[in-house]
């Protein structure tokens, strides 16, 4: 992330404000990344995200002749609903404004289909951008699209430049849908400290609290494995957990989740 916000030039809209959506915009105003009177929501329903950015400036289903100040248009829809989200709003952006799409499996050939000659990038970003604190993977033809999706996402989260459109499902199945991978590891924890004895409720604060420590200790930018041997003492408790995993394939199962979600992504591609 960087140390200050990137104020984007010109009109940004908002395709989409579900989960991740709405989390995008809360980032953006926590951060002032997008300033709110730039911001354009499109969405179908009210969604509490939008109606705070509203009483902040921004504007919500404004009609198609503000859509030629959009600048950058981000789509935040399901991919299964894209075509019909964005054919209507592709005639009134301007034909230099950048697409930037936050939707897994949906490739920049396809959206080009609908928004012709435009820049597009797609950026992978996790839900974490509510509170500036994300991972978001960009990748784009251009450099300048590329500065525009860097732009909106580098004030909320970790950006990693991507070189081939090609590694976004890897992106994806890693940082995408990890966080939810490290959640479920929590939950196995907090379920194997309760049948070795501890309430329940004293298990899951265990282990959530234990996440939020394991998450603080990357901030100095240590070694995975310089990590994993300050907690771990050679012939220690910490080590004997650690070659139980090894042993159980924890290795195999980080394998087959992230083979699984890219499986998944290319299937969705080929849908799109």
């Amino acid at each position: 992330m960087t140390d200050g916000p990137i104020v984007t030039e010109g009109a940004v809209a908002l395709m989409g404000c579900g989960r991740l959506g709405s989390a995008i915009l809360e980032g953006w105003l926590k951060t002032g990344a997008v300033a709110p009177e730039r911001l354009i929501i499109l969405t179908p329903s009210s969604k509490p995200a939008a109606e705070a950015a509203r009483a902040k400036g921004a504007r919500i289903n404004p009609g198609a002749a503000a859509l030629g100040e959009v600048s950058t248009l981000v789509i935040s829809v399901k991919p299964a609903m894209w075509r019909a989200a964005s054919e209507p709003v592709a005639p009134s952006l301007a034909v230099d404004a950048t697409v930037v799409s936050v939707m897994a499996g949906v490739r920049a050939a396809s959206l080009s289909e609908v928004f012709g000659q435009r820049a597009v990038a797609r950026v992978m970003p996790t839900t974490g951008v509510a509170q500036a604190q994300g991972v978001a993977s960009i990748w784009a033809a251009t450099q300048a699209a590329r500065e525009a999706a860097r732009g909106l996402f580098a004030p909320v989260a970790e950006v990693v430049d991507l070189a081939d459109e090609g590694l976004i499902d890897a992106a994806t199945a890693v940082s995408g849908s990890g966080p939810a991978y490290f959640h479920a590891f929590a939950k196995a924890l907090a379920e194997a400290g309760e049948a070795e004895g501890l309430d329940p409720a004293d298990a899951v604060r265990l282990a959530r609290a234990t996440l939020r420590s394991a998450a603080a200790g990357l901030e100095d930018g240590a070694d995975l494995d310089a990590l994993i041997a300050r907690v771990a003492s050679p012939g220690g408790t910490t080590q004997a957990g650690l070659k139980a995993l090894a042993e159980a394939g924890m290795s195999t199962a980080a394998g087959a989740a992230v083979q699984a979600a890219v499986r998944r992504a290319r299937e969705l591609s080929a849908n799109g």
